[in-house]
């Protein structure tokens, strides 16, 4: 587990501890970058959204390692976000306007296998990512 203060600065730190993480637990190369990349745009949108870049604020990334499965939980006490409010977006309109931001969630569930929110009014907010290992046949 790890507690970081509401600062973009501090992702660093959670994408090194995340991806050491996930190595450890057997993942290649290319599903850590997939898993850190997660994980930095879900406590970006906290830090930005939930928190709105209030230092003084702190959110806790907690990793599980399962039987065949690495699950990422983020855990803050930020505004509260519903996450059926967002459209999935239209990538080519996307592109084509140049826009920036606003693809944390769509990113978070094209990079994992599951990506979960669980909101409860006056409680905690968190999001949980989950990556299967795909262990090659023997």
């Amino acid at each position: 587990m790890m507690t970081i203060e509401s600062r973009t600065e501090r992702l660093i730190a959670v994408r090194e501890f995340v991806s050491t993480l996930a190595r450890e637990f057997g993942f290649g190369d290319e599903d850590i970058s997939k898993i850190a990349l997660a994980v930095d745009e879900a406590c970006t949108n906290v830090i930005k959204h939930a928190y709105r870049h209030d230092p003084s604020q702190r959110l806790t990334i907690t990793v599980r390692p399962g039987n065949d499965a690495l699950e990422i939980v983020i855990v803050d006490n930020g505004l509260q976000f519903n996450p059926n409010d967002l459209q999935t977006p239209d990538m080519k309109e996307y592109l084509s306007h140049f826009k920036k931001g606003g693809l944390g969630v769509y990113l978070m569930k094209r990079l994992m296998d599951e990506v979960e929110y669980n909101i409860r009014p006056g409680m905690k907010n968190e999001v949980r990512l989950v990556k299967y290992l795909k262990r090659s046949p023997t």
